[in-house]
């Protein structure tokens, strides 16, 4: 079990780190709201291990030993290490779902970029539904149809927060559209990254973004309808909060660069409702054929892996992402080093 401080300092991180999913987080129950904040409390750890570092590679390979240790049973000596281990051990978490997270991060470190929408929703798949599909492990929720939706969400959201921070992401030369939208529309990234304007073409890129979210917040709903009944609120919060930052996008006009997009406290509170009385309405909703829709082939292997509950050895994938991380690394020293050789 999580130990009592460990949770109280999972949960100061997430008051302060993601108020989305601390609103959402208050409508679960107990059971699942304490394991959860530990799940997004080493999630968050993660993410801001690698966005907010210079040292990015660094980064990455650090949480690749830290999580080595969950794993192993033996934590780093810190919260969200000794939570999250406590949440691997009682739930029997799969390990390719947080391998899946570690290999998105492993992407950004490498400053990837995607060729298409599919490539994007590979990376979504990745840092968001992985995320996602833990998340139904906890509320034992291991029907392949209910993570399939769970990770269609997942797969939202994360494409909310791309069109959300195209200007914030432009300015630290970080790309998420599909560069093949960039060529359609006679733009290369480096001409983008020198002068980031809410052109048409940009604001119509968000935009379909914004509608593809949407697309997949309305499919993941019946998912959200199979979940335990006193899961559906959190859950439902969490897809209503982030649906309406694209709202808002919307009303912005699709420009992400010269605003960044944000919803009120009122607004929050009013889903928050929204959700309680919607999640006590959607019974017949499992039954709708949108259920059993196919996953999308981005996040087949997550609901693959949280079905089964099986425990394979790293992904090839991710081996080759460590492994281009380790040879940079070893590059970079190279290089420092035969600049201070000449230096002396």
């Amino acid at each position: 079990m999580i130990d009592p401080r460990d949770l109280e300092a999972c949960t100061e991180a997430i008051r302060h780190g993601s108020l989305s999913f601390h609103a959402a987080s208050k409508l679960l129950p107990k059971r699942v709201r304490d394991p959860a904040l530990a799940l997004y409390a080493f999630c968050r750890l993660a993410d801001d291990e690698v966005d907010l570092k210079a040292e990015k590679v660094e980064a990455v390979l650090r949480l690749r030993d830290r999580l080595d240790l969950v794993y192993a049973g033996r934590p780093k000596n810190a919260a969200p290490d000794r939570a999250f281990a406590a949440v691997v051990e009682q739930f029997e978490m799969p390990r390719a779902l947080p391998d899946a997270l570690l290999e998105g991060l492993a992407w950004d470190a490498d400053a990837r970029t995607y060729a298409s929408l599919s490539g994007v929703k590979d990376y979504s798949a990745r840092v968001a539904s992985a995320v996602g599909a833990m998340m139904c492990v906890l509320m034992g929720a291991r029907d392949a149809d209910a993570l399939a939706r769970a990770c269609d969400l997942g797969v939202a959201m994360q494409l909310t927060n791309i069109a959300r921070d195209v200007g914030e992401d432009a300015l630290e030369r970080r790309l998420y559209l599909p560069t093949e939208w960039l060529e359609e529309a006679g733009m290369t990234p480096e001409g983008f990254f020198a002068d980031p304007r809410p052109t048409k073409a940009v604001r119509a890129m968000v935009k379909r973004l914004v509608m593809e979210a949407n697309r997949l917040y309305y499919r993941s709903e019946a998912g959200i309808a199979a979940l335990p009944r006193g899961c559906r609120p959190g859950i439902y919060a969490a897809r209503f909060i982030y649906a309406g930052i694209g709202g808002r996008l919307t009303g912005m006009g699709y420009d992400s660069i010269s605003a960044r997009a944000r919803t009120s406290k009122a607004q929050k509170l009013g889903w928050l409702a929204q959700s309680v009385a919607l999640s006590g309405t959607s019974m017949v909703m499992p039954q709708s054929a949108v259920l059993y829709a196919k996953p999308l082939p981005e996040v087949q292997f997550l609901v693959d892996a949280a079905a089964t509950g099986a425990r394979p050895s790293r992904s090839d994938s991710l081996f080759e992402a460590l492994a281009a991380l380790e040879a940079k690394r070893q590059a970079d020293r190279a290089s420092l080093i035969g600049t201070r050789a000449r230096v002396t």
